[in-house]
């Protein structure tokens, strides 16, 4: 058995919050159609729960993503180039989200929890592309 690193903790740190934020988001907006039939109050809900953890998990990514950073140190123009969209999307994600939980009109919300989703998987996806 190979012997379980700080890098075995790191990533796996990251990728656990990376399941929970992208995998919750997920989740959460197939499950929207079935908790509006339960009831007008119980997406916001179920929302406000997976706020308690989703937010956590954000914040988790954040530091393992930084710690990432430190510990794969400088791989050169093209890997900065990709850190960086990795960066705005990740800013994209967290900004769409916190807007996603202040508006008002349905509209809004579907616009900005669409714009969340889809920011969190293109970061997903790019870091993928930084770790290979």
């Amino acid at each position: 058995m190979r012997p379980v690193t700080v890098e075995t903790l790191r990533l796996f740190l990251h990728i656990l919050a990376a399941t929970i934020w992208v995998g919750g988001q997920i989740t959460l907006a197939a499950l929207i159609p079935a908790l509006r039939a339960a009831g007008t109050d119980v997406p916001m809900a179920a929302a406000n729960a997976f706020n308690r953890v989703a937010w956590p998990a954000f914040g988790i990514l954040v530091l393992t993503g930084i710690w990432n950073v430190e510990a794969e140190g400088d791989k050169g123009v093209a890997y900065q180039h990709t850190l960086l969209l990795k960066y705005t999307l990740v800013v994209s994600s967290g900004f769409t989200a916190f807007m996603h939980a202040r508006v008002a009109s349905r509209k809004a919300m579907g616009v900005f929890g669409a714009l969340t989703g889809l920011t969190a998987l293109a970061a997903l996806f790019v870091g993928i592309m930084l770790a290979e």
